[in-house]
């Protein structure tokens, strides 16, 4: 009789240390989700201050590509003002191809391309473009790996049971994998 009754506490106390294994799992995913994206963020911020400097530079060489100009400014503003994965997303991503449009004008501006300013902001830029590509890699990597611990048996009980909701891929839209159409 005592040993039925160790056996069962054994089984009891192994089963209740699993379920708090995978609840610290979960939770150490989902802050994990919440750090890579706040890393996204990071350098999306740092590419909307490279912007207005970027912008003023070639404004001096490229005074009738208003409209490129407005176009990078618009979207800069977007992704400031965006919240969630979603919105940002999207945003980021026109962001993405009014800068490859700018650079695309700036490839006609012989001037402009000589200028040590506009070098240096963008090296600067397509530095702070691979570590956004990088970020991006990483969160989505850990949504991955998130969703799998929410989604698979027996942590999506728990998942469940304490309301671990799955997150959101960051992801590309159609259009940001066309190359920018420059006509002049």
């Amino acid at each position: 009789m005592n040993l039925l009754l160790i056996i069962a506490i054994v089984v009891v106390i192994i089963i209740a240390v699993r379920i708090v294994h995978m609840y610290n799992k979960l939770v150490s995913l989902k802050n994990r989700v919440k750090n890579s994206y706040a890393q996204i963020d990071v350098q999306l911020k740092r590419r909307n201050d490279l912007i207005p400097n970027l912008v003023e530079t070639v404004k001096g060489y490229a005074k009738h590509e208003k409209g490129v100009l407005e176009e990078v400014t618009r979207a800069r503003g977007n992704v400031i003002n965006a919240s969630g994965v979603k919105e940002t997303s999207v945003a980021d991503n026109q962001l993405t191809g009014a800068l490859k449009t700018l650079f695309a004008v700036a490839e006609n501006y012989p001037d402009l391309k000589a200028n040590s300013n506009f070098q240096k902001l963008q090296e600067q830029l397509d530095e702070t473009e691979n570590k956004i590509a990088y970020a991006r890699q990483f969160y989505n990597d850990v949504v991955l790996m998130y969703n799998n611990a929410c989604q698979q048996f027996p942590s999506n009980i728990l998942a469940k049971m304490f309301n671990f909701k799955e997150e959101e891929f960051f992801e590309a839209d159609e259009s940001s994998r066309e190359a920018p159409q420059v006509q002049f």
